[in-house]
């Protein structure tokens, strides 16, 4: 781990915490950094993304050779705050035959013809394999949550959309992720945690540079204006789902260089505490092996 323990523990949201997202800077930075240089900064940025990739690469092997355990990473964010960029920069040098990114858009009507996790169960990572959300089940307690109506969609029977309505939500999202933590899916959850004034910057970044038009839309200038809505909707479901199985952590996006450093050390550092080992081969095995190895030698003389 190259940034302490107590340096990730304040962007984590402990079970039952209560959270302003207010209160969590987007352009927060450890102490230690933020007394160095702006150059020093990002170097020291790059420098611990290219660490963090590193082990996580060797992690992978080891994760996939274990064969017990998987990994699954949600990304949550408001628009343009940078979910593509981190999972590029992140996974850069992970083995892809061993991980899978499953982007969750507006539900077919396949996907509405089945419970609201039904589409979620389809992507989750088998045993040995590491599983990248970009968004997720939590679109049906956000965007859903912003825009009630869509639930319409979704045929119900007798719904009643009040508080105990989210709150069942949030209760079946949590048995869900305990079911899987209990089966030896490890989860990790990352907020990025976007300011207003930097995703207008991004924003017009995006129209004054004809190769990023396609990534803005009218919808976008829509959904921007119901950012309090959104920040409200955030709130509520990371204190109500963020568990010591699945732990919530809010990570600073306005800075895009410390915000994948960030990300990449807790991934690295997670996937390499877990209990991971390479299969101990029986005296059978070895014996397969002496033999085999035998055999190819023969071969050559």
């Amino acid at each position: 781990m190259v940034l302490e323990k107590k340096t990730l523990d304040q962007l984590k949201i402990s079970p039952g915490e209560r959270i302003r997202l207010s209160e969590h800077d987007p352009a927060w930075l450890p102490e230690h950094v933020r007394k160095l240089p702006a150059e020093a900064r990002k170097s020291l940025g790059k420098q611990l993304l290219k660490s963090s990739v590193e082990g996580l690469a060797s992690a992978q092997d080891l994760l996939y050779a274990d064969d017990r355990w998987s990994l699954l990473v949600v990304f949550q964010a408001m628009d343009a705050a940078g979910k593509d960029s981190t999972i590029k920069h992140v996974m850069s040098g992970v083995n892809p035959q061993g991980c899978s990114v499953t982007s969750f858009k507006q539900p077919s009507s396949e996907d509405l013809n089945h419970n609201f996790l039904w589409r979620t169960w389809k992507a989750v990572p088998a045993r040995g394999q590491i599983g990248i959300f970009n968004r997720s089940h939590y679109e049906e307690v956000l965007v859903v949550k912003v825009h009630p109506e869509l639930l319409a969609a979704q045929r119900i029977p007798d719904v009643k959309v009040n508080k105990a309505f989210w709150q069942s939500r949030y209760d079946d999202i949590n048995e869900f992720e305990s079911h899987l933590a209990r089966n030896g899916t490890k989860i990790l959850k990352f907020f990025l945690n976007v300011s207003k004034d930097e995703q207008r910057r991004r924003f017009l970044d995006r129209i004054d540079d004809p190769k990023k038009h396609w990534k803005f839309s009218q919808a976008d200038l829509a959904e921007r204006q119901l950012w309090d809505k959104y920040q409200a909707a955030y709130q509520e479901a990371i204190a109500a789902t963020s568990t010591d199985a699945a732990p919530w952590y809010v990570i600073p996006a306005d800075r895009k260089w410390a915000m994948r450093a960030v990300v990449a050390d807790i991934i690295s550092t997670t996937i390499q505490g877990m209990d991971l080992h390479y299969p101990v081969l029986t005296s059978a095995d070895e014996d397969h092996l002496k033999a085999a190895k035998t055999s190819l030698s023969a071969e050559g003389s």
